[in-house]
């Protein structure tokens, strides 16, 4: 059975309440239907990298980015008082791209079968 480390530990804790803290505490409309996909931690646990998808292209993008640099305060208050840790980790937010590389190799894909 494979352990898993506290910083992996700790990065999956995050996640899941950043994304609840998102579904339901933060009331910025650019951060609407966005997902946390992912969450790194450093080995010292001193940044936490949070990745993150959103729809709307690169336009959204940039609207997410600024949204999560506005609620940055209220997001880091809000987990550090629901996760109880000993230092709360800097917050560095980073588009996930691999949806946008999945939906277009699967398009490339599509195209093949049809010209088949």
């Amino acid at each position: 059975m494979m352990s898993y480390s506290r910083a992996d530990r700790v990065g999956g804790l995050i996640q899941q309440t950043l994304s609840d803290i998102l579904l339901k505490e933060v009331k910025d409309p650019r951060l609407e239907l966005t997902t946390v996909t992912d969450v790194k931690m450093t080995r010292d646990l001193r940044i936490a990298r949070i990745y993150f998808s959103a729809p709307g292209g690169a336009e959204k993008i940039e609207a997410v980015q600024q949204g999560f640099k506005s609620a940055l305060g209220f997001v880091k208050v809000t987990l550090a008082r629901r996760l109880g840790l000993r230092y709360m980790p800097d917050l560095e937010f980073y588009y996930d791209n691999s949806f946008d590389h999945g939906a277009h190799i699967e398009k490339l894909l599509r195209s093949l079968s049809t010209k088949s």
